[in-house]
């Protein structure tokens, strides 16, 4: 029996030393390694934050590399200022002090101990909150240039189409002529009256083109922050629309009137609402004469759209050297010799 206990008391003292020996080994990289912060900064685990902030700096005025001459006492002094600051670091945040008293008291949960060090050192510091803000205000600027910059796009190509171009030049010769019956008009040199002339020949079309879909001039609303500020009312402005189609024409049976109709021909013709809208009124006119918010109706159209289609396409010219160079030779094969 005592040979037993005694058996048991050996083997329990080796797993303690084990426990120990393992657990100065995961120590030696996290916090103050094996020495104690407390202990390195001459304090105890009771200081408050203004006693660790006084002996920091009287330590690091003592240890500071600068206030020693040979390269060994620098060189010691390196070491000793570096554990000061690393104990400092640790001791003035309260998380993390915690967390290191912690581990003072539970030493056996060593693991956890590695796991809550690394964890602290490789989280974020920056708050998420401001990152999707950033992010979002970034793609909101980014969306909003974007835009304009297809508008300008849009703008200056209406400039160069001659039915638009000679309208606006019209317009800009009546302006100039009204200008010099008042008097106002000024010389100018040949190069800044073509910059005057294609300065009012884009405000003409600005003001009376009607440009949709994804060139139209962009508004402020369509950006992405404006758009989530909006959110909660889109959601709810949705959820009354599709609870009043439903009630209206489901229930209700009640006819549908013009704009329901065009709703459902976009859908049909799965067409988002920029591109919808980028049709010709005189388009959707036709769209509501044929009547093809009717199913049937729309089917029948767009066979004859597909028919007229590929009617058109096997009409242009490349598209028929194409079908006889495919019919000749096949798809990628060499039409050369390999001499």
């Amino acid at each position: 029996m005592l040979l037993y206990h005694g058996r048991l008391i050996v083997l329990s003292v080796i797993c303690q030393v084990i426990a120990v020996y393992s657990a100065d080994h995961l120590l030696e990289g996290i916090y103050c390694g094996k020495k104690n912060c407390y202990e390195v900064l001459g304090i105890s685990r009771e200081a408050t934050k203004n006693e660790i902030g006084r002996s920091y700096r009287q330590l690091a005025k003592k240890f500071h590399p600068d206030m020693h001459r040979s390269p060994d006492a620098k060189k010691e002094a390196e070491e000793k200022f570096k554990e000061i600051a690393t104990a400092y670091e640790i001791l003035r945040d309260d998380e993390e002090r915690s967390d290191y008293d912690y581990m003072l008291d539970n030493p056996q949960e060593y693991y956890a101990h590695y796991y809550r060090y690394y964890r602290r050192r490789m989280a974020p510091k920056v708050d998420v909150r401001i990152v999707i803000a950033v992010t979002i205000t970034v793609i909101s600027v980014i969306q909003y240039y974007s835009a304009w910059s297809k508008y300008d796009t849009a703008i200056k190509y209406f400039m160069t189409v001659p039915k638009y171009r000679n309208r606006a030049l019209e317009i800009a010769k009546a302006e100039s002529k009204e200008a010099h019956a008042k008097g106002k008009a000024t010389r100018k040199s040949k190069a800044e009256q073509k910059m005057e002339q294609d300065r009012v020949i884009r405000r003409v079309i600005e003001e009376n083109l009607d440009i949709r879909g994804a060139y139209a001039k962009p508004q402020i609303v369509d950006i992405l922050w404006i758009q989530l500020i909006l959110l909660p009312y889109t959601i709810s402005y949705y959820a009354y629309w599709y609870l009043r189609w439903f009630w209206k024409f489901t229930i209700m049976k009640l006819p549908y009137g013009e704009e329901e109709k065009l709703y459902i021909i976009r859908k049909y013709m799965k067409l988002g609402q920029h591109q919808f809208n980028a049709l010709e009124d005189e388009e959707r006119h036709q769209f509501l004469e044929e009547e093809l918010w009717i199913k049937d109706n729309f089917k029948v159209w767009k066979q004859i759209k597909d028919e007229e289609a590929k009617k058109a396409l096997a009409e242009n010219n490349k598209y028929k050297q194409y079908r006889r160079y495919i019919k000749q030779h096949g798809v990628g094969r060499m039409t050369f010799d390999d001499s």
